[in-house]
């Protein structure tokens, strides 16, 4: 149908690129993602300090630290959300080249 992309593009929709939707949730996944990867730095047990109680487990840790790791994360997901969104909007990257979508034996 010759007249849809036209229609389309007239009408507002967006065609290619990323809508907020799309730079929110890729973001989401990409600030959990960096959360539980910088979670464990840092990190020193009860044990390891010192400071162990009955009634706790050894490995619990001290000082957990979590405003720096949620301030890590968001600076880490910021800067990937932001580079995925440049390759996204310039067209450098799209659907066919990340491969996973390919039928068998092409």
């Amino acid at each position: 149908m010759p007249g849809t992309v036209g229609t389309v593009a007239r009408s507002g929709a967006r065609i290619f690129g990323m809508g907020p939707v799309s730079i929110f949730a890729v973001y989401f996944v990409v600030w959990w993602l960096a959360f539980l990867a910088v979670l464990p730095f840092g990190v020193r047990t009860l044990e390891e300090t010192g400071e162990h109680e009955g009634g706790q487990a050894p490995s619990a840790p001290s000082r957990p630290l979590l405003v720096r790791k949620v301030v890590a994360a968001t600076v880490i997901a910021a800067v990937i959300c932001s580079l995925v969104y440049i390759l996204v909007e310039f067209r450098t990257l799209t659907i066919d080249d990340i491969g996973i979508f390919d039928p068998p034996g092409r």
